[in-house]
């Protein structure tokens, strides 16, 4: 069985690997501290203080995992400045042909996508569509109502 690969930048790998560090060396330890205080309080079964560092435990753990597995898995975008067609890791200019709107893309892998700051997942719709087209082509998006976009610059 093959191990899924991560696509992220080299400053989505950094950043990864801070939260990470600071997931075991400040929040863990944080935790620890919130479990014997809530320890000190006396009767467990029913000490809402336990349960709540309990389960934040759980997710902290669950996090780190997460995070492990991810780094262990990360492949690097490689820097795409100099092709002339969509890559991930470029930033792409297109327009809405329909809506006539100019918009400003970054393709990322999922793990750093954030759509509302201009970081377009790899595997969205709008992304599938202009991967490996360059500046100048009309693409279609198939979502329920496609639309045509036009590549106007990829950097």
């Amino acid at each position: 069985m093959t191990e899924e690969k991560y696509l992220v930048t080299e400053e989505g790998l950094a950043d990864l690997k801070t939260e990470l560090d600071t997931l075991i060396h400040v929040t863990r330890e944080e935790v620890k501290e919130e479990l014997k205080q809530a320890r000190a309080q006396g009767d467990l079964s029913e000490n809402a203080d336990y349960d709540a560092a309990r389960d934040r435990q759980a997710h902290v753990e669950a996090r780190i995992k997460e995070l492990e597995h991810m780094i262990a898995n990360a492949e690097i975008i490689k820097d795409s400045r100099s092709d002339k067609y969509v890559r991930v890791g470029s930033t792409v200019e297109i327009e809405d042909l329909e809506l006539h709107e100019v918009h400003t893309y970054t393709i990322v892998g999922t793990i750093e996508a954030d759509p509302l700051n201009g970081k377009l997942s790899n595997v969205t719709p709008l992304a599938e569509a202009i991967l490996d087209q360059k500046v100048g082509s009309t693409v279609t998006v198939n979502v329920d109502e496609p639309y045509d976009v036009k590549i106007i610059s990829v950097k």
